[in-house]
């Protein structure tokens, strides 16, 4: 399994979890922004067009890697 084909789970612990896309290529960008509030969850995978994700707040963070908690 590829990469692009892995998902992951962002849980927000407070209002205003900033969830943000950064771009693939020579030129890493922001291209998708998200805004989670307590409790939401969302589900993303990495893409042809996205390359990493950057989480500003508190969150927990589930991958195939494990689980993550922002605040550890």
């Amino acid at each position: 399994m590829s990469n692009q084909n892995e998902f992951f789970v962002i849980k927000a612990k407070e209002n205003g979890v900033n969830v943000i896309g950064l771009t693939r290529g020579s030129d890493t960008r922001f291209h998708h922004s998200e805004k989670l509030d307590k409790g939401e969850v969302m589900i993303a995978q990495f893409t042809e067009h996205t390359s990493a994700v950057k989480i500003r707040g508190k969150a927990i963070i589930q991958t195939s890697h494990g689980i993550m908690d922002t605040e550890e």
